[in-house]
């Protein structure tokens, strides 16, 4: 049994400064829904389709198992430590500095990189009424569309300036709004059903088999579009009774998520027009349909109401799901400077409780995304790999936990953790690898520019935190060797053909099947060699009890453990 100093100890927990708990259980679910259903729900459908024709509703079925195993992990952390920007925390709390920098890095980025994404998804579909906005011949923005994407960021920060209650209440009626019209679209279409789309163009249900099926769920924008769900985590700092709202609020927004993202699968599959599916899915050549799949779709069988309501919506559903980002973007960089990754200035607040300078630095960094990735479907890719390497740092983090602090207050208690956590991290890896090569490489050259960027803050931060290199001697092993099984694998990113074979360097040398089993025993490996090298007990908790109170200018006089 514990001594009495040691339980005292372990109750110790972070504490944020200057934010206020004004979100209640429904800001904090809407908070949480809104992420998910963006852009994703404009575009995944079609993508699936085109990718793996009638068996992307099993796609989404994966995907919802996998997310919801994830939600579930982020229930207990959030509860167990309801701080802003929790996902770029817990990691640093389990493992120190040196592999809390990595995961902090990805959080960050998957976070300021969405909203760019989302404007992008407005531009595409605003082109209907105003053409100059998007080339739908290059999928790109045009130079006004791209004028339009900056201002519209620069008023998804405006809005955030808003107190958190007033700020809830906006993001709360965007949020009914945003599945109101879902769940619309999908009882009018599923009236105009054909079975027999499911099998169309004589390819099969599942034409390209499991290969399609597999590396659809990240490259389709699947897994992209239920991201988002950790977003109470991220606001965890301003939630009402947090222990009690969060993880409900979790729970519930992913449960909606893949009930509305299976049945509008179901619905689009369904009411397409036989006559556009003589060569399947991945035939499809109707430029409004490419443009805007849902609108594209209502307008074709003869719902233009549906369709006028639907290209409303394209507006409102990524506008909500930019600015619930760009607030989660600077709950981050808050949480970060409580790290002391980043400067403290970042965990200044306003009057009302805003950190502003993440905010500010928030739009000023979202618009270095807009340069080189010009189009909604070239960021998913590499945004989808980073959000599974963030949300890998979060099994990590509860293993660790567990036997760091095996007393600590769990208000939620993830049921067979010593089975889902291993899981999650598998699955976590094998959605990576399935993104191809192509896009692992540039990943593992952006967490190069991540650890080059935070490694110059903090060397400035006479308080920053000790690096503990020996609790993350695994991580360069486990970010090496998942980029070797990837260029040696099946999912190289290039497709071979008489026109274009594949590149010298991509021998794909593991056979498929067999190129699955080693990232699955690579990944619990990985898992439970982090598990031995995490943190002692007594350095977990002096990491905790130095973001316990207000950020020190003088390093806090710890207890001896």
């Amino acid at each position: 049994m514990a001594s009495n100093t040691e339980a005292a100890t372990a109750t110790v927990a972070p504490t944020d400064t200057g934010l206020k708990r004004e979100m209640g259980f429904i800001g904090a679910a809407w908070a949480s829904e809104t992420s998910i259903i963006g852009s994703g729900w404009l575009f995944g459908s079609l993508f699936a389709a085109q990718a793996v024709g009638g068996a992307a509703i099993l796609d989404w079925v994966i995907a919802g198992i996998v997310v919801m195993v994830l939600a579930l992990v982020h229930a207990e952390l959030g509860a167990m430590y309801p701080v802003a920007g929790g996902t770029a925390r817990f990691p640093h709390f389990a493992f120190g500095a040196t592999a809390g920098v990595g995961f902090g890095f990805f959080s960050y980025l998957q976070a300021v990189t969405i909203a760019p994404i989302e404007c992008f998804a407005v531009m595409n579909y605003g082109s209907h009424f105003w053409p100059a906005l998007y080339n739908s011949k290059t999928g790109n923005v045009t130079g006004t569309g791209f004028v339009m994407t900056i201002v519209l960021m620069a008023l998804f920060v405006a809005i955030n300036f808003l107190a958190m209650r007033a700020f809830s209440r906006v993001n709360s009626a965007l949020t009914w709004w945003k599945i109101a019209i879902p769940v619309l679209a999908i009882i009018v279409l599923l009236f105009k059903f054909h079975g027999g789309n499911f099998t169309a163009g004589g390819q099969g249900f599942m034409p390209g088999g499991a290969h399609a099926l597999f590396s659809a769920l990240p490259s389709a924008g699947i897994v992209f579009a239920y991201s988002g769900f950790e977003q109470a985590d991220q606001l965890a700092g301003e939630i009402k009774d947090p222990q009690r709202n969060l993880p409900r609020a979790i729970i519930l927004a992913v449960t909606v998520g893949i009930i509305i993202y299976c049945l509008l699968q179901l619905a689009f599959i369904g009411a397409m027009p036989p006559s556009e599916l003589k060569h399947g899915f991945a035939g499809i050549t109707n430029a409004d349909i490419i443009a805007g799949p849902f609108a594209g779709l209502a307008g074709l069988v003869g719902l233009a109401w549906l369709a006028f309501i639907l290209r409303i919506d394209a507006f409102v559903s990524p506008f909500g799901t930019g600015l619930i980002y760009t607030t989660g973007t600077s709950r981050v960089s808050y949480g970060l400077g409580r790290n002391r990754y980043f400067p403290p200035i970042f965990t200044k607040t306003d009057r009302r409780g805003i950190p502003w300078v993440g905010l500010i630095t928030a739009f000023i960094v979202g618009l270095f995304f807009l340069l080189p990735f010009p189009s909604w479907h070239s960021l998913v890719g590499l945004i989808t790999s980073a959000s599974v390497l963030m949300y890998s740092g979060a099994p990590l983090s509860l293993g660790a936990f567990r036997r760091q602090v095996p007393e600590a207050p769990r208000p939620y208690r993830l049921p067979a953790a010593a089975i889902l956590c291993p899981f999650a991290f598998i699955v976590g890896n094998l959605l990576i690898y399935w993104s191809g090569f192509e896009v692992v490489w540039k990943l593992g050259i952006v967490l190069v520019i991540g650890y080059v960027i935070i490694g110059l803050l903090m060397a400035f931060d006479k308080l920053r935190p000790p690096l503990q290199f020996k609790s993350a001697i695994w991580l360069p092993v486990w970010l090496i060797g998942l980029g070797i099984i990837s260029w040696q694998g099946q999912f190289s990113g290039a497709a071979s053909s008489d026109k274009h074979p594949l590149p010298p360097t991509i021998t794909m040398n593991i056979p498929f099947w067999w190129d699955m089993v080693v990232v699955a025993a690579f990944s619990l490996a990985i898992y439970y060699w982090a598990q031995a090298t995490k943190l002692k007990r007594e350095e977990m908790l002096d990491l905790v009890a130095r973001q316990s109170a207000q950020p020190q200018t003088e390093l806090p006089e710890m207890p001896r453990h």
